[in-house]
């Protein structure tokens, strides 16, 4: 922290202008040193820069931005440079060439921001989801999150807890003195509301299931017409098609976005006992792991023979042969395109009503370890009646309300989380 660090904050060059980022103590002097003058604070002013000898480097638009009311909490400049690579590299070896400079390592200015408590950990997540968001629902989920949704709905939690304790704590210290009165009857309704509160959040999808999208296995006997319909609902000849069972030996996969939703397609292997091809017996015991993971089933075999719990019938074929399935959800033709684009509006209609809903946030698997983790100590609070039980059972709540911000979390899970970022974020 005691470094004044630098990056490319913008796209890979060459491009039209590249934004450079300079982040510590020494940001100010970095900037007098290429600019001769430093611009008035959060003005944008054009300077010429200059290396240590006196030779011009850019003529580039220049902002300074004194901590700590900056992004990262601490004194900030960006130089705003022709986007040429010869242009970058100049600057940045002028700048390595500074005392107390370094360049920045990935996700460093972002982890300084929350260093400096201009963010939480919630809302650090929320931003390397933001960063990585491809479709419309992620990108709305993740700017939620980075916004502070989350941030503030436990905040409020970790408040009530905190209130709750002060009463518990002060019974237990002077429960003797005449002006502290016993537990109020409603204290464990209170509790129980905010334990219903979590337990409702803890209901919302996973963000890992939108970060990789609803999932959709094909799945039927050798030449069921898997593969012809993947091609044709991810958009591209992504699967070998030929008459020779067994072709498809692996699990294909593929994510593509539909109507703002993600989606990951997976096509599979035949599924058939009779065969002793060892390859194709690898790819058939995948095919039905890959069963498992699958939100949605198609089933392009005879009707009835999947025990998979989310399984649709789907009829293939539907322009070559008579109906062969009497309850087929879809009969689709990926040769004519027959019903292609109704069973496609089906599961749009169905990942949309299983993925996030306007105004809740998606949790992540620390988030709601954390969350579930305060929903029981507060549960196990109401079930009680001895204070330093209740007392302890807040404090485990708390804590699981800090770890969750980041108010109490280790380095190794600070480097996991702030390793997903670029360099310059």
């Amino acid at each position: 922290m005691n470094d004044t660090i630098f990056a490319l904050s913008s796209g890979v060059p060459p491009a039209a202008i590249a934004v450079l980022r300079i982040s510590g103590p020494q940001a100010g002097h970095a900037l007098d040193a290429l600019a001769g003058v430093r611009p008035k604070p959060r003005k944008a002013s054009v300077r010429l820069l200059r290396g240590s000898g006196g030779e011009l480097l850019d003529n580039a638009l220049v902002i300074w931005f004194p901590g700590p009311g900056t992004a990262t909490g601490e004194d900030l400049a960006e130089l705003h440079l022709h986007g040429g690579r010869a242009v970058i590299a100049a600057v940045e070896k002028s700048l390595a060439d500074l005392p107390g400079m370094r360049r920045a390592e990935p996700g460093e200015f972002t982890r300084r921001a929350f260093a400096n408590g201009r963010i939480d950990l919630a809302e650090a997540e929320g931003l390397a989801d933001l960063l990585q968001a491809e479709t419309e629902l992620q990108r709305r989920q993740a700017l939620a999150m980075a916004s502070g949704s989350l941030s503030s709905k436990v905040s409020g939690w970790r408040e009530a807890v905190l209130l709750a304790s002060a009463q518990i704590e002060a019974l237990l210290d002077f429960g003797d003195e005449d002006d502290v009165q016993d537990l109020p009857a409603a204290f464990s309704e209170r509790i129980g509301s905010l334990a219903g509160e979590i337990g409702a959040s803890l209901e919302s999808p996973s963000a890992e299931r939108l970060r990789e999208g609803f999932r959709v296995v094909l799945a039927g006997p050798p030449n069921a017409g898997k593969s012809s319909l993947f091609n044709k609902l991810v958009n591209e000849d992504a699967a070998i098609i030929a008459p020779i069972p067994g072709t498809t030996r692996d699990v294909l996969t593929r994510p593509v976005a539909m109507a703002g939703i993600p989606f990951l397609f997976a096509d599979t292997a035949g599924l058939r006992e009779d065969t002793s091809d060892t390859v194709e017996v690898i790819g058939i015991q995948r095919a039905k792991g890959e069963l498992t993971l699958a939100d949605i089933v198609l089933w392009l075999g005879p009707e009835g023979e999947s025990d998979s719990e989310q399984v649709w019938e789907i009829e293939s074929f539907a322009d070559t042969f008579a109906p062969r399935k009497a309850s087929a959800r879809h009969r689709v033709s990926s040769v004519s395109g027959e019903g292609i684009d109704g069973l496609r509006n089906d599961l749009i209609e169905t990942a949309r009503g299983s993925m996030i809903k306007p105004g809740t946030v998606a949790l992540n698997q620390r988030q709601r370890q954390l969350l579930l983790i305060a929903r029981q100590a507060l549960d196990r609070a109401q079930g009680v009646t001895d204070l330093l039980l209740i007392a302890e059972e807040m404090r485990t709540a708390r804590g699981a309300f800090d770890r969750l911000l980041g108010n109490a979390a280790t380095e190794d899970m600070l480097d996991t989380l702030f390793g997903r970022f670029c360099i310059g974020k």
